[in-house]
């Protein structure tokens, strides 16, 4: 098996601060020296790792999506049957949706989508979160469906809205944490049951 490079690990190692700094005061406000402060390196160390901020601010976005498949594969691993995947990911997420502040990176991006490398990582995260609640409604619908019922794909987009709505309510005090709660679980198993209606 082959050994992963120092600097494959040196980068595992520092997107999470990385991605906790874009999210603390935004990709404009980050600097590269303000970064390297919090990693405890010198700059030229991540310009080793990275050619620039704004490669350092994408690979953030990745790992917004990378942690939560992680942390969702392990969810799903405990699940005893693949029907029960959505509604297990859902009662993750109505309890813990926004607690990293990671979403704050992704709204951080959007106000960067004339650069299109920006652009293009922040479809890539969609599409992949996307594809994932996709199938993961798919895999829970089983063949239980009817001809009326919604597409997983659409659903997918519309529980992405819900996800996004939380994160705008918690930015803006609009919700508190319980109704937070109850909107991303109500709202999420009402969209879950058209999935099979």
């Amino acid at each position: 098996m082959p050994r992963r490079s120092l600097s494959h690990e040196k980068r595992r190692e520092f997107l999470p601060i990385l991605a906790k700094a874009f999210a603390e005061l935004s990709y404009r406000r980050t600097t590269t020296a303000e970064l390297a402060r919090r990693c405890d390196v010198r700059e030229n160390i991540l310009y080793r790792l990275w050619p620039d901020k704004k490669a350092m601010f994408i690979a953030a976005i990745d790992y917004v999506f990378d942690l939560s498949a992680k942390t969702w594969g392990a969810i799903l691993a405990e699940c005893k049957t693949p029907a029960e995947g959505a509604s297990r990911l859902l009662e993750y997420e109505a309890r813990h949706h926004g607690e990293f502040g990671h979403h704050r990176i992704v709204f951080a991006g959007l106000s960067e989508t004339d650069d299109p490398e920006i652009r293009a990582a922040l479809r890539r995260m969609f599409g992949r979160f996307q594809r994932f609640l996709a199938n993961q409604i798919e895999t829970s619908r089983g063949r239980k469906s009817s001809k009326s019922a919604a597409e997983p794909a659409m659903i997918a987009w519309a529980m992405l809205g819900l996800g996004t709505a939380a994160n705008i309510s918690r930015e803006l005090d609009l919700l508190t944490g319980a109704q937070r709660r109850r909107l991303i679980g109500q709202m999420g198993e009402l969209l879950l049951s058209h999935s099979a209606a």
